[in-house]
């Protein structure tokens, strides 16, 4: 296999299993609540997910588009743009400290340790990697993604073998407030959509041609897809159990004892500083612009503590569904485009 291909799409799953999938939470509001339909919700949002990144990678290597205000001015002009920008600004800040303060839950409720050990971590961590702009972004996934999916794929298969498709939610409801699985994968593509356009639009210098953009795109998005069915199809196996719970893949993978469980909370740990780092990135590089850039990452890696420190499901139920939306807005638009 191609590294640059592996690179490219490395850099696209790490940037969104944190956010969208590992807790499993999210997979269960988007995908568990329809039941067996939600494994075709799945695979819809794969396909989708696929799509976009081939599709954007692509573009950003044709039209030589090198960071995402690039990107938006393009698409909706200087003052529209501005307003975009800010937003997004905005939103990749909010982002890291959700994740800085997913830490800091983690560790308390997992490792009984303080709450600020995991924020102070997550940000130390953060801002060596910082140092080394998108080197260092490429190879913490290069080096973090491949165990995350070994990671999924073995907790969630573990479940799978054991217990056989036997689902406790086979039918599940009908509609939500999202609509029905098919409107749900596409709202759940767009929640994650926001961050994805400022990575991938950030990648030009490590995209090598347009076969290797297209096929880093579709890699990136196939594998998401193949990691959601192994975190849902569990999720389905043992619904009534794990519903409710805040991070149900914990449930999931102390399915083999309490070991995996704690093993499972440093995979998914990982899977929040990949995140973490991408939103962070996006930020330093928009606003760095190559000038101070020490000075930016430290400054951002130090603000970002107080509002971590309002909490991890504060912030995810206020913040997470009005970014979510913008960001869909914003890729639909920039498809018909860029088209």
């Amino acid at each position: 296999m191609n590294k640059d291909v592996l690179k490219l799409a490395f850099i696209y799953i790490g940037t969104i299993i944190g956010a969208g999938f590992a807790s499993g939470r999210e997979i269960i509001d988007f995908f568990g609540v329809y039941g067996a339909k939600g494994i075709i919700g799945m695979v819809l949002s794969s396909f989708l997910f696929m799509f976009i990144g081939a599709f954007f990678l692509s573009k950003i290597y044709e039209k030589k588009i090198n960071g995402y205000e690039n990107l938006i001015n393009n698409i909706f002009g200087e003052k529209l743009g501005f307003f975009i920008d800010t937003v997004i600004i905005l939103s990749l800040f909010i982002g890291y400290c959700i994740m800085v303060s997913g830490s800091g839950a983690l560790f308390n409720q997992e490792f009984n340790l303080s709450k600020n050990m995991g924020i102070y971590l997550m940000v130390i961590l953060s801002f060596i990697t910082f140092l080394f702009s998108l080197e260092g972004l490429s190879f913490i996934n290069s080096i973090l993604v491949p165990l995350l999916v070994l990671g999924i794929i073995y907790f969630g298969g573990n479940v799978i073998i054991e217990e056989g498709f036997i689902f406790s939610n086979l039918k599940g409801i009908e509609y939500t407030n999202k609509g029905n699985f098919i409107t749900s994968s596409i709202l759940y593509v767009g929640f994650n959509s926001l961050l994805l356009i400022v990575i991938l639009s950030s990648l030009l210098p490590i995209i090598t041609n347009k076969k290797v953009a297209i096929k880093g795109g579709l890699m990136g998005g196939g594998i998401l897809g193949v990691l959601g069915c192994f975190i849902l199809i569990p999720l389905l196996i043992l619904y009534t159990q794990v519903y409710a719970l805040d991070i149900p893949m914990l449930n999931i993978s102390g399915y083999g004892g309490r070991i995996y469980s704690k093993i499972f909370s440093v995979i998914l740990w990982l899977a929040m500083f990949t995140t973490a780092i991408a939103n962070g990135f996006g930020f330093i590089e928009r606003v760095s612009k190559k000038r101070n850039h020490i000075f930016t990452s430290f400054l951002f890696c130090l603000s970002s503590i107080p509002l971590a420190k309002l909490g991890f499901s504060n912030l995810v139920a206020t913040i997470y569904p009005i970014f979510g939306y913008f960001g869909g807005f914003i890729l639909l638009v920039s498809i018909i485009r860029l088209i």
